[in-house]
């Protein structure tokens, strides 16, 4: 980059915040830069730019949101504690202590010393994914004492996935995961959408090239013609809005290209194509009053037709992010759908700028941002650090994080009327919780809209929840660590369950987690159970310790399932395949090494995918697949043949034996459950034994795997009436 090019970049900068900010403040930003540019002073981008440039856009990025002096000054100085050596004294001396404390709040820590714990039970492991875990607990604490830290952090990731083509391939991948995981979420959140947006398309485009070419080239096919619905939809709604009073401006907008994949994908498993979706366009009504918004609205809804159920009311209950409009779905010109956004002027640059729009730098003699409103409208950031003081673990508290807070949110209410957000997906233990731990540990019913409702209920938004205790403190059930039966979302509820759990008796814990594993193998029917390996693997050092971590709910039992069933799960499915060197004679299994043999599933034992296979051959070019643990395998070395699972899904036939007390309804409850979980029933057979009153049912489903399996015998498990669900094989 020439000299030129560079003074450009600081002229840029100067420009913007001139327009808003007095001379004395600007004089300071001079002086920031000036500091920047000596303590980087012939250091080198990725791309052989000078370093400079990175910080110089960091600022620029913030200015354009109109942020005060101290945040523009913090993010020219963002690095200069990691990379060159400055201290967090002498950066408080040449400028002040908030200016530092931001910087040493953003600055990505490259060393971390881990947290020590007397217990055996919370694990710290010196791997990158724990220092940057490690790393992203700071930031989260640090945003929460001060929301500009975050600020600052989001465009120094912005700037850096614009520039992110100089690094390898694998840092590309992974930065642009912990981007969609972490950084776009926090965007969302403070209702920074315009961010948010930039963010998830660069992390697509670098997450899954192809899909990102492919979404890019149908939008961009589809322009003109998308653009010319907009003007008639536009012109067609103006004209009654201005005749009944209503000045407002109208514009329509497409939805980033992240969002249009998904969309894309959500028609695409109801068979529709690109060609007939609309309402990837939103038309932003923007009022000039509160009032005018719901005037505008009778309107809209007058002249084109609305979708039932697709309406939202943001601006007398508005999202925690500060968020307000009014949302709605009409059948617009030509019956298709599209979407209505209607808000004022103020809602607008709040839903486009979110936290950052109230850092605009006000003429007050003091200069100090005023922050109340952010407290009361943000409880969820005093969580962070609430859950830090808790947390011993980085890795717990970055996956509560994930769960509780940077997940879509429902709004739901006490019976006093105190409004709670929780997930989506929460469920009234999750709320209990919410509410308090000893609520939680002792709920046994919850009464939902004046309705008695199972503690596992999915909660919607508007629901009045009310949590019927014990009469006894008689603790938490292990059963609500089980990811299968759904009763806890949150991950701090989960982890004050497990925390209830390790004050319990050591050898209980043990006998208990032995218990629970006894079970799941019987069950699934696994022989030969690696116990030492499966134990290491998860990094325990015996067996005993992996039973106490299962006994007290540190690890599920979904866990160990996993390592038995290790499938490459992707979020993505467009990837290229990595095994072109491998041969494949068999949808879903392969032979390693030779390309001449054909597959035969051994119908003896039927293994299923994830389970340890071994092949034989049995004829000239025939190779047979058995379960490892197969009673029929040949013990001719000379005739093993190495094979392997593929890493896709497929179904595979399972029999199960259920035994059950015979009751009205059972083989309903019995195929609801089965259905929920996608599965597919190939046979049912049900044998009456009236004398003892006791029915057998023999299913023999397709599964994905032993994961899957796992998953359906804990929900049949819970149906009332069944003792007993395992695995049989065909005799």
């Amino acid at each position: 980059m020439t000299t030129t090019k560079v003074d450009n970049i600081y002229k840029e900068l100067f420009q913007i915040v001139s327009k808003y900010l007095p001379d004395k403040e600007v004089a300071s930003i001079k002086k920031a830069l000036d500091f920047a540019l000596n303590s980087h002073q012939n250091q080198k981008r990725m791309s052989g730019e000078p370093y400079i440039i990175h910080p110089v856009y960091t600022a620029i990025h913030l200015a354009k949101m109109k942020l005060d002096s101290e945040t523009i000054q913090a993010a020219l100085l963002h690095d200069v504690i990691e990379d060159c050596g400055v201290s967090h004294k002498e950066l408080s001396q040449k400028f002040n202590k908030s200016i530092a404390n931001l910087v040493d709040g953003v600055t990505k820590l490259k060393k971390l010393d881990m947290i020590s714990t007397n217990s055996k039970m919370v694990k710290q492991y010196t791997k990158p994914e724990a220092s940057r875990s490690a790393s992203l607990r700071k930031m989260l604490v640090a945003m929460a004492e001060d929301i500009r830290v975050v600020l600052i952090k989001l465009a120094d990731r912005l700037h850096n996935m614009e520039t992110l083509e100089h690094l390898s391939i694998a840092k590309r991948k992974r930065i642009s995961r912990e981007t969609l995981d972490i950084y776009s979420p926090i965007a969302h959140r403070l209702g920074m959408n315009e961010m948010k947006w930039k963010l998830e398309d660069f992390a697509f485009r670098y997450l899954n090239p192809d899909s990102y070419k492919v979404t890019s080239k149908l939008v961009n096919r589809k322009r003109a013609e998308r653009e010319k619905y907009t003007s008639a939809a536009i012109k067609s709604i103006e004209k009654p809005l201005n005749d009944n009073g209503i000045h407002c401006y109208i514009d329509g907008r497409v939805k980033n290209l992240y969002s249009t994949y998904n969309k894309l994908e959500k028609y695409k498993n109801l068979g529709k194509k690109f060609d007939e979706i609309y309402d990837l366009i939103a038309l932003r009504v923007i009022c000039k009053s509160e009032k005018d918004c719901y005037t505008a609205l009778g309107i809209v809804h007058s002249k084109w037709r609305p979708v039932p159920g697709q309406f939202d009311d943001y601006i007398s209950t508005p999202k925690e992010n500060m968020y307000q409009a009014l949302h709605t779905s009409v059948r617009g010109p030509g019956n298709y759908p599209i979407e209505v956004q209607i808000k004022t002027q103020d809602m607008h640059i709040i839903a486009e700028e979110g936290v950052a729009s109230h850092w605009v730098y006000k003429e007050a003699k003091d200069s100090q941002i005023n922050i109340d409103e952010f407290e009361k409208k943000m409880s969820w950031l005093r969580r962070l650090l609430d859950w830090h003081n808790e947390m011993s673990g980085d890795e717990e508290y970055l996956n509560n994080v994930k769960t509780d807070i940077l997940k879509d949110q429902v709004f739901v209410y006490t019976p006093k009327g105190d409004v709670k957000d929780l997930p989506t997906g929460a469920t009234p233990l999750d709320f209990a919780y919410r509410i308090h731990t000893d609520l939680g540990h002792d709920a046994v019913a919850a009464i939902i809209n004046g309705k008695i409702s199972p503690l596992n209920t999915p909660l919607s938004n508007g629901d009045v929840i009310e949590i019927k205790k014990s009469k006894s403190n008689r603790g938490p059930s292990l059963d609500w660590l089980n990811k299968d039966l759904r009763y806890l979302i949150t991950g701090s509820a989960q982890t004050k369950v497990r925390q209830w759990f390790r004050r319990q008796e050591k050898e209980a814990n043990i006998e208990r987690g032995k218990d629970i594993i006894k079970r799941e193998i019987k069950r699934l029917d696994i022989r030969n159970f690696p116990e030492s390996k499966i134990s290491k693997d998860l990094e325990f050092e015996n067996f005993e310790e992996l039973s106490e971590a299962v006994g007290v709910g540190q690890i599920s039992i979904q866990a160990i399932t996993e390592m038995i069933n290790p499938v490459n799960q992707n979020n993505f499915s467009n990837y290229a395949d990595e095994e072109n060197n491998i041969n494949r004679n068999n949808e879903n299994i392969f032979i390693m090494g030779d390309n001449e043999f054909s597959i035969d599933i051994s119908k003896c034992c039927n293994p299923i995918y994830g389970e340890e296979i071994i092949g034989y051959q049995t004829k000239s070019k025939l190779v047979t697949v058995c379960s490892q643990t197969c009673r029929a395998i040949t013990q001719d070395p000379e005739k093993i043949i190495p094979v392997a699972w593929r890493h896709s899904e497929s179904a595979f036939p399972s029999r199960i034996e259920i035994h059950a007390y015979d009751r009205l309804g059972l083989i309903r409850d019995i195929t609801d459950i089965v259905s929920s979980e996608n599965i597919n029933i190939h046979s049912l057979v049900s044998q009456e034994h009236p004398k003892n009153n006791i029915s057998n049912v023999y299913l023999t489903v397709y599964t994905t795997g032993v994961e899957q399996l796992s998953r359906l015998f804990s929900r049949i498990e819970t149906i009332p009436g069944v003792n007993n669900v395992f695995r049989v094989y065909e005799k």
